[in-house]
Order: structure tokens, then sequence, then C-alpha cells
């Protein structure tokens, strides 16, 4: 949790019920005046670079935050496989996080493609 976050829950809890409720409500109106649209969101991976050494479970959190756009649910399958076959087979990191890289890519040029279609 950042410290604004951190901040802004600290006030919310000295708060009688009454005024949280208006605290929320200001909040709600504020999101729906200046809240990012989904769409304005960044469509283009982001630039984070691969560790020399590195887990499995932790390329696939580098990999969900390189390309924020792709639905995780859509990628749970694929990417449960290649950690088990790490955990209970022992095939190597690097083999699954290149083989790992290589989806991820392939699945945001399959999303980049759809998007323009619409």
């Amino acid at each position: 949790m950042s410290k604004l976050e951190d901040t802004i829950l600290k006030s919310l809890r000295q708060l009688p019920e009454a005024q949280q409720q208006v605290l929320a409500d200001y909040a709600e109106f504020l999101c729906q005046r200046y809240a990012i649209e989904e769409d304005s969101v960044a469509q283009i991976p982001l630039d984070i670079p691969r560790p020399q050494e590195e887990s499995v479970v932790k390329a696939i959190k580098r990999l969900s935050k390189t390309y924020p756009m792709l639905d995780s649910k859509e990628l749970f399958e694929k990417t449960s496989s290649l950690m088990m076959r790490n955990l209970m087979h022992g095939e190597g990191n690097s083999v699954l996080i290149d083989e790992m890289e290589v989806y991820f890519e392939q699945t945001y040029l399959v999303y980049s493609n759809a998007r323009d279609l619409e």
C-alpha cells in the first residue's frame, strides 16, 4: 500500500460512520469525474528487464507487470502449467522463463491485433 493510500485509509478510520459515507461518496464523485478510462491505460508493454537470476514465480509476476493489459485469467492455465513443470518435474528456470516470455509476447500480439480490428 502506498503512503497516500495509507494516509487516506487512516483518515477514513478516524471519522464517524456518517462522515465515512460522505468521504466515500466524494471519492466516487471524483472517480466519475477524473478517473482514468481503462482504454487510455497504456496498451504498450512496459520495459521491465529480466534479471539474470529469476524464479519462475517471479518471472510470472514480472511478465504480468510488463503486460498489464492482458487478462490474468486467460494466462492462468499456461502459467500454472509452466510453474508445475518447474516445481514437480524440476525443469530449469531459464528454459521455462524463455517459453513464458514467448507465450506472453504471442498473447500480446493476438490482443493487439484484436484491438486494431475494433
